[in-house]
């Protein structure tokens, strides 16, 4: 199973809604642009039905280069994105033939 791209989703609202693709080009990355505009200033995005996409902060911490085990990296305190599934798509999931995967 291959990955889903921007392509793939403007090509499928064009077969079922026959808007010009160029129309829906600009409208699916205007809506992208708004998500990465709301998470890059900390806000977290509630896709109602979907999930929520969450701004966590990551504390510092000390890791490990695996090159060089006896070598102990700090890694700086960040922010990181993390997606929580929603109802519906908890349950659509747990419908997946895992020996597909």
């Amino acid at each position: 199973m291959s990955n889903l791209t921007k392509r793939e989703i403007v090509l499928e609202i064009y077969e079922k809604t026959a808007f010009p693709q160029k129309e829906i080009v600009t409208t699916v990355q205007m809506v992208f642009d708004i998500i990465q505009k709301a998470l890059s200033e900390g806000r977290n995005v509630e896709l109602r039905n979907f999930g929520v996409l969450e701004v966590q902060k990551r504390k510092s911490r000390v890791g490990r280069n695996p090159n060089k085990p006896l070598d102990e990296v700090v890694i700086p305190e960040r922010a990181v994105v993390k997606f929580k599934s929603g109802k519906i798509l908890k349950q659509q999931i747990k419908k997946i033939d895992l020996a597909t995967l």
